[in-house]
């Protein structure tokens, strides 16, 4: 049996999750700039021998869930033939992914044949228009596209992950709705401000909303309607649903802390307008709730086919209970998300050196931080480190 380590702070370490690669088929505002990040040689990247060697090598030591990200993970050649030898390893017990979906639906019977247990497909709104803002090269049917396909292959259970951001002014109802007719667990991440131009000087101020979408803070008035009118076309606080901002560009190098919607905040608001459309408001469930929840706390509609979760990463962040740590793309092992302290394996596993990669692996657990104080971003995008 493979001995689960624990860090300094006695909790135990048994997920990883890998970046394959940082290139992705989308560019989402919040993620990587609109540029993509720059190409590394062939030879900065781990090969999928490489990760499997990696995983092969600490599984004995207390490894038994991967997750496999991006990027992108699916414009990968090599996901599939990776996927089949982290499946062949002793003691790997689950294999997940995640993946903005849009090529689920031809990928999804090799990847199910090959051993992925599930997948997480990432959907920030159900509105055509704005879809394709946040993605910048996306529609949304090519999501939608993406979770029929995982769930007409059996992968159990498929989660949609929605990053919110209060100035992105999101269909949240909407979204929350695809878990009444189908087994999906939809769940609500806070934004997390991640990579180098994550985080602003400048003031958040938003302006008029209309309604069905994210109101202003509390005590955060809105803009008076004359001023609107007239800095709709410059402004960066434009949102969907913002009066005067239709079709105005996402600035996310202007958002900051106040772009952050608490997860209490956001649970009111959904049961609230649920409520009023005869749904029912959100119950808490434990039961029920999908296998491998992880940090998100669930919650369901009235006879409601699938779940709703929240992840509070900013409001009421799970550090005590982290289980995880993260293998970049270009083989740097990260403690922390929020942190830049990385140890390098990729030339300890180019040497053939296993017992330095083992030895580099334990010295990340040992110096894994007991929490992240305060967030000013990080030297990479969230496309980068793999989420």
């Amino acid at each position: 049996m493979p001995r689960e380590l624990h860090d300094g702070f006695g909790r135990g370490i048994n997920y990883l999750r890998i970046s394959v690669t940082d290139k992705c088929n989308f560019r989402c505002v919040y993620c990587m700039p609109e540029e993509g990040v720059a190409m590394r040689a062939h030879n900065e990247l781990l090969s999928a021998e490489e990760i499997a060697h990696f995983v092969r090598l600490v599984a004995p030591e207390g490894i038994t869930r991967v997750r496999l990200t991006g990027g992108e993970p699916l414009v990968s050649h090599r996901i599939v033939p990776l996927i089949e030898e982290i499946r062949a390893i002793d003691g790997i017990e689950d294999i997940s992914l995640t993946t903005n979906g849009t090529l689920l639906p031809r990928l999804a019977p090799a990847l199910r044949e090959a051993g992925l247990d599930r997948v997480n497909i990432s959907l920030d709104t159900l509105n055509a228009d704005r879809f394709t803002q946040i993605t910048r090269l996306g529609r949304v049917e090519q999501a939608l596209a993406g979770i029929d396909a995982a769930l007409e292959y059996g992968f159990e259970p498929v989660k949609v992950n929605t990053v919110v951001v209060r100035r992105m002014d999101q269909d949240v109802l909407e979204l929350a709705k695809l878990s009444l007719e189908r087994p999906v667990h939809v769940r609500f991440i806070e934004y997390m401000p991640i990579g180098s131009s994550a985080t602003s000087p400048y003031p958040s101020t938003v302006g008029r909303r209309t309604q069905g979408v994210l109101p202003p803070r509390s005590g955060q008035s809105e803009a008076p309607e004359e001023q609107v009118r007239s800095s709709s076309a410059t402004s960066p606080h434009c949102g969907a649903g913002t009066s005067g901002c239709s079709g105005s560009a996402l600035n996310p190098e202007l958002w900051d802390a106040s772009d952050v919607v608490p997860s209490d905040e956001l649970r009111e608001l959904i049961s609230s307008q649920a409520r009023a459309m005869g749904i029912g408001a959100l119950a808490p469930v434990d039961e029920s709730a999908p296998y491998g929840a992880g940090p998100a706390r669930y919650w369901a509609f009235p006879n409601a086919a699938g779940t709703v979760g929240f992840i509070s990463a900013m409001s009421n962040h799970f550090c005590g209970s982290c289980n995880r740590l993260r293998l970049t793309a270009d083989g740097q092992l990260r403690p922390c998300l929020f942190s830049d302290a990385e140890y390098s394996v990729r030339d300890a596993l180019r040497t053939g050196d296993d017992e330095a990669v083992v030895a580099l692996y334990r010295t990340a657990i040992a110096h894994k931080p007991q929490q992240h104080d305060r967030i000013d971003g990080t030297q990479r995008f969230m496309s980068q480190i793999g989420g």
